[in-house]
């Protein structure tokens, strides 16, 4: 009935404002007459046809009463927002209606109408229309208002009519902060139908319905379709300059009812439509299942990752270890809270990372796992020798690095130090400690790399396959698992969504305070991987290692970072400013390559990689110089670092390096801030 009611109200309130004063006008005339034929029955105790004298009586009432209600300015008034001075007009107006209707038809009277009738009309009438137009004050103004605060309110679509949308719909019936204008769906039966109400619409009409209905947002409410055609409907909707939120996929959706503080902002991931590949149980579980795994670098974007993975996999104990205490804290902290989660809910698994793929694991999971953060620095050759002296690890995850290109190319020594040395410190310290695996986790700026740090972790795998033709691992019959010695293995891939230093988070941040983003090239591209996709894959990589061995992530296309930019504002209902679109809300502007920065990446060196079981994952056959060898020049770099003599460091770099091609000239800090001093003194 409500429903009802809301919908009379809103036909009435889209009407022209002239069929709205005749329909007020043909209601004052109704009650004129209704007074009459009431009056008559007040008086007679029975009701008589309104024919002969009562007509007369109720065509009089019609022709005093409208005119009167004209000239006192009724009919200009705006009944949903009449008030105290609306009321004393219809008083004074039908108060004079009343003295005339009287003076006629009581004080001087017309035969065949009782006197009574000239009294009792004039207060039915008052109270008729007085009623009538407090009723369209309740009724009309709630309704209008409610319409107004609506049309003032962001209005959103919904794509997907399915149940998801619909529980979004539920969800947002109660809000207060968005208007819903319906849905969208591309099943072509759907098309034109009401669900709760609101209309299903074709998708190829968007366009209409963003221009007609002012639509800023758009909830995508398809948790269960493909990347692929996630991605494809984002790039039919960023021209529309509509703010895009969408639902997390279908397995991250904790319950099955959906609500508002489910939606979330566009996941770049969801821009560039990578499909995941199924992680490979087996895989998974090989060198972490019910064995003691110690992680470098726990508290990164990369290691806290692993450590969330390789939780799922029942690990005996997972070995936090970090320099940084902040951030061993918060991985620390989120870990013991997933294992308390898991109990306290008897057995269901307490991560989404894995998706459909997450291993089973027993109950009390918090009686059977040790987790223990580690402050400490890789550098630290006794301190990462007690630690794995104590513990005796399994498997070895070493992701502790410095990676920000920018930043090591202006601390060189710090560069070489923590990640050569760094390397080098915990790969013999798992040497002397039988670790059976040690996992490092590269980069593609490794290849063929123009700055300190792509080189210096192209060396710290030149360390690894060094140390592993040096002290092979012996595999198995019939498998790749190492049966004794340590099995070094090198994991390479490209940028990672989302992580420390990602222009990701950097662009949205840019976009929210209003711009401009900064671009260092046009032209620049980078690989994209999500964090939680790259870790499953170093886990899986790091299981089919046999020694030396260089994995190379499958990243996929390159994306133009540019384009990336336009799309990230465009999806967020905005649009760029430039020549073409001088009124635009975000510019973007070109900053320049930094010290050490490359327009495009690599992953291989060589050329023909090997496939391996996993169809996102290659083996890459790389040149590396012999331990003996290596080691004297190790030596060198180690002496030179100790000076900080960066000229040195650059040269040793090149020698050992094979593509290393220094970008620019030495922006050291200290090595710039001394040449100052020198040439001022």
């Amino acid at each position: 009935m409500n429903s009802l009611f809301e919908e009379i109200a809103h036909s009435v309130l889209a009407l022209p404002r002239e069929a709205k004063r005749i329909i007020v006008l043909t209601v004052d005339v109704s009650f004129c007459v209704l007074s009459v034929w009431l009056a008559y029955y007040l008086r007679l105790g029975e009701f008589i046809p309104l024919a002969g004298r009562p007509m007369l009586a109720a065509g009089g009432s019609v022709l005093l009463a409208i005119p009167l209600l004209i000239v006192s300015g009724l009919y200009r008034a705006i009944f949903r927002y009449s008030g105290l001075p609306a009321i004393v007009s219809l008083v004074r107006a039908i108060g004079v209606y009343g003295l005339i209707y009287a003076a006629i038809f009581t004080a001087i009277g017309v035969e065949g109408i009782p006197r009574t009738i000239g009294l009792i009309q004039p207060m039915l009438l008052l109270l008729f229309i007085g009623t009538s137009r407090a009723f369209a004050k309740w009724w009309l103004g709630g309704e209008y208002q409610s319409r107004w605060k609506r049309a003032t309110l962001p209005q959103l679509l919904i794509y997907g009519a399915g149940s998801a949308g619909r529980q979004l719909a539920n969800a947002m019936a109660a809000s207060t902060d968005m208007s819903l204008v319906g849905y969208l769906d591309d099943d072509d039966r759907l098309h034109g139908q009401v669900l709760n109400g609101l209309p299903i619409f074709d998708p190829h009409d968007l366009p209409m319905l963003v221009s007609q209905n002012k639509v800023s947002s758009i909830l995508m409410a398809m948790p269960t379709i493909s990347r692929q055609r996630r991605s494809d409907i984002l790039r039919a909707l960023a021209p529309l300059h509509v703010s895009v939120r969408t639902l997390p996929e279908i397995n991250d959706l904790a319950s099955g009812k959906i609500s508002l503080s489910d939606v979330r902002e566009l996941d770049i991931d969801d821009l560039l439509g990578r499909v995941p590949v199924k992680p490979n149980a087996l895989l998974m579980n090989r060198n972490t299942q019910n064995k003691t795994v110690l992680v470098t670098g726990a508290g990164g974007s990369i290691g806290s990752e692993l450590c969330r993975q390789i939780l799922q996999t029942m690990p005996k104990k997972l070995l936090l270890v970090d320099m940084s205490e902040f951030g061993l804290y918060q991985i620390h902290s989120e870990l013991v809270s997933l294992v308390d989660k898991y109990d306290k809910d008897q057995g269901k698994l307490f991560s989404s990372q894995l998706d459909s793929n997450r291993i089973a694991i027993s109950e009390g999971i918090s009686d059977v796992l040790e987790i223990v953060p580690l402050l400490a620095s890789v550098c630290d050759e006794v301190r990462m020798q007690e630690i794995m002296d104590t513990w005796r690890p399994h498997t070895v995850y070493h992701a502790a690095a410095y990676k920000h290109v920018p930043l090591v190319e202006h601390n060189p020594a710090e560069g070489v130090h923590n990640n050569v040395w760094g390397t080098r410190i915990c790969a013999e310290a798992a040497v002397r400690n039988g670790v059976r695996n040690f996992v490092l986790i590269s980069t593609d700026k490794a290849v063929r790399p123009t700055n300190i740090m792509g080189a210096t972790k192209r060396l710290a795998e030149m360390v690894l396959q060094a140390l592993a033709e040096l002290n092979p691992a012996v595999t198995a019959q019939g498998g790749p698992a190492p049966t004794s010695r340590t099995c070094f293995s090198m994991v390479r891939f490209g940028n990672v969504l989302g992580s420390s230093g990602s222009v990701v988070p950097l662009f949205r941040e840019q976009i929210k305070n209003g711009g401009p983003i900064t671009l260092t090239h046009a032209d620049i591209t980078r690989f994209f991987m999500t964090i939680p996709e790259a870790a499953q894959l170093v886990i899986q990589a790091g299981a089919m290692g046999t020694g030396g061995d260089v994995f190379v992530l499958d990243m996929g296309q390159p994306v133009r970072i540019l384009d990336l930019a336009r799309r990230m504002v465009e999806l967020s209902g905005l649009s760029v400013r430039d020549d073409n679109n001088p009124e635009g809300d975000i510019e973007i502007t070109i900053t320049g390559l930094r010290p050490g920065e490359k327009l495009y990446e690599e992953l291989l060196i060589g050329e023909n990689p090997i496939p391996t079981q996993h169809p996102r994952i290659m083996k890459a056959q790389e040149p590396f110089l012999p331990w003996a060898q290596l080691q004297q020049s190790l030596g060198a770099l180690h002496m030179a670092k100790g000076a900080n003599d960066v000229a040195l460091i650059r040269g040793l770099l090149q020698r050992l390096v094979a593509g290393y091609e220094p970008a620019g000239e030495v922006v050291d800090w200290v090595y710039l801030a001394q040449e100052r001093e020198t040439l001022g003194s």
